[in-house]
């Protein structure tokens, strides 16, 4: 039997503060963007940067505790899974999302405000057990998916 894996590791910068909300249930919903950049060669053979952005979110724990931290220029380590979803926007049209979800993450630089002011930043358990998939978002059967 083949085996997979679906596993990305990222370094980036905080595009904007992560937003936390909470399910029906009660469990933390962290969401963030990433921005990564990507250098290649045109054309003309001179070098091209371009960002790419990237959909974080996180859950419980990892949430609850990078809540205050994640903010926007930080630079931070991410590890996770690819994960994608789909759900119904207000005109009834059917869309799809493809968002890291991560599994942990490491803050790489201090914020402004502590470095200015020698602080140092709390330490955090940043590991995190898998979040149950079917109280987030529905789930499709991923065998749907395969193209044959």
């Amino acid at each position: 039997m083949a085996q997979s894996l679906n596993k990305i590791l990222l370094i980036g910068y905080v595009g904007r503060d992560a937003e936390l909300r909470y399910t029906n249930s009660g469990m933390a919903v962290l969401k963030f963007s990433l921005a990564t950049d990507q250098n290649q060669k045109d054309q003309n053979g001179n070098w091209q940067k371009s960002t790419i952005w990237h959909d974080i979110v996180c859950f419980d724990k990892l949430a609850e505790s990078m809540k205050e931290l994640v903010k926007k220029g930080r630079r931070v380590y991410v590890e996770g899974r690819l994960s994608k979803r789909d759900y119904t926007d207000k005109q009834n049209i059917k869309r799809y999302v493809v968002e890291v979800v991560a599994e942990n993450l490491i803050l790489l630089d201090k914020p402004a405000a502590a470095a200015d002011e020698g602080m140092t930043e709390p330490e955090v358990d940043s590991q995190v057990s898998e979040p149950p998939a079917a109280d987030i978002t529905p789930e499709t059967n991923p065998e749907e998916d395969l193209p044959f």
